[in-house]
C-alpha cells in the first residue's frame, strides 16, 4: 500500500473515529476456500540473535512517500551538548526549475519530489539488564535530506574527491579537527588538522544530502538509533554490523562524491524546501 504521510491523520480519524458501525455474524468458511486466500501481512516480527544482544524487529508492510519540514530538532540533550542538533530540516523538496532530475525522475517547476521510505521498522535490543536501544528505520530509503546542523553524532557516508581525481572517504570531525562519531561539528578529510577552507568545513555548510545507494538505487542503511551504552545493530541482511556510540546514532548513507575544493570554499546548496522558495544559502 500507498500513503502520502500528510493523510494518515485523516484516514486514521476516519477509520477510528467517524466511521458508521457494522455488525455482522462471523461464520467459518471451508479449508478449500481459505487456500485460495492470498495476502501479506501488515506487520511482520523477527526475533534476530546476536553476540552480546537479542534483537526483535518489527517492520510494517507499508510504503510512504512524504516531505516533511521540521524547525528545530535536539536530540540526545545529556552531559551539557546535544548529541543531534539541527534547524530547518527537511525531508524532500521541491523543484526549483523545469527539467530538474532527482533519482533518475524528471521533474517541473513547483513539483513536489518526495522522501521515499518503504517498509518502516522499530528494532529493539536487549541483553542482561533489560532494553539495551532501540532504532527506527527503513528498509529501503531514497530522498534528500536538508539542515542546518549544528551537531552530529552517527555516520555520513559521503565522498569526497580532489583535484587530482582520488576519493577520500568522508571524516566527521570537532572543531579541532579530531575525528569523532560523536557530536561532530565539522566534516572533511585528514582527520587531526581541520583546516577550514583547506581539507574541512562546518556540517552547516553541507545543506543538502540525497540518501540513497549507487545509481540512484534505494538504501536499507538508513536509521536512527538509542543506545544505553555502545552495541553493534545488524545490517538488514545480516551480513555485516554497524557500531553505534552510547546515546543517539544516525545513520545517514548517501550516494554523493563531492568536489573537496568547491565544499570548503562555498559548500553544498540547499535545495528547496518550502513553497515559497526562500533562496539556497538561507540558513
Amino acid at each position: 500500500m500507498r500513503f502520502h504521510a500528510y493523510g494518515c491523520a485523516a484516514l486514521i480519524s476516519v477509520v477510528l473515529g467517524l466511521a458508521p458501525i457494522a455488525r455482522a455474524e462471523l461464520k467459518p468458511i471451508t479449508d478449500s476456500a481459505m487456500g485460495e486466500v492470498t495476502g501479506q501481512a501488515f506487520m511482520q516480527v523477527e526475533n534476530i540473535p546476536g553476540a552480546a544482544h537479542e534483537f526483535t524487529r518489527m517492520t510494517l508492510n507499508m510504503d510512504v512517500e512524504t516531505r516533511v519540514n521540521i524547525d528545530d530538532a535536539q536530540v540526545g540533550q545529556i552531559d551539557g551538548g546535544t548529541d543531534y542538533a539541527a534547524q530547518h530540516v527537511a525531508m524532500g523538496h521541491i523543484a526549483r526549475a523545469d527539467g530538474e532530475q532527482f533519482n533518475g525522475v524528471t521533474y517541473n517547476k513547483d513539483d513536489v519530489i518526495p522522501f521515499e521510505a518503504r517498509q518502516p521498522y522499530i528494532e529493539l535490543a536487549e541483553d542482561s539488564a533489560g532494553l539495551a536501544g532501540f532504532r527506527m528505520g527503513f528498509g529501503q530509503a531514497r530522498g534528500s535530506v536538508s539542515s542546518h546542523t549544528t551537531s552530529f553524532s552517527g555516520d555520513i557516508g559521503l565522498k569526497f574527491e580532489d583535484n587530482t581525481g582520488a576519493q577520500y572517504d568522508a571524516v566527521l570531525m570537532d572543531s579541532t579537527g579530531a575525528a569523532t562519531n560523536k557530536r561532530a561539528s565539522h566534516i572533511g578529510i585528514s582527520p587531526g588538522s581541520c583546516i577550514t577552507g583547506t581539507n574541512c568545513a562546518p556540517l552547516t555548510d553541507l545543506r543538502s544530502v540525497n540518501v540513497g545507494g549507487a545509481n540512484d538505487s534505494f538504501t536499507d542503511g538508513f536509521f536512527i538509533g538509542f543506545q544505553r551504552e555502545g552495541m553493534d545493530w545488524q545490517t538488514l541482511n545480516g551480513a555485516s554490523t554497524i557500531s553505534a556510540g552510547k546515546g543517539v546514532f544516525i545513520n545517514l548513507p548517501t550516494n554523493m562524491t563531492l568536489n573537496l575544493d568547491d565544499f570548503v570554499n562555498g559548500g553544498v546548496d540547499r535545495l528547496r524546501t518550502h513553497q515559497v522558495d526562500m533562496g539556497t544559502n538561507l540558513f
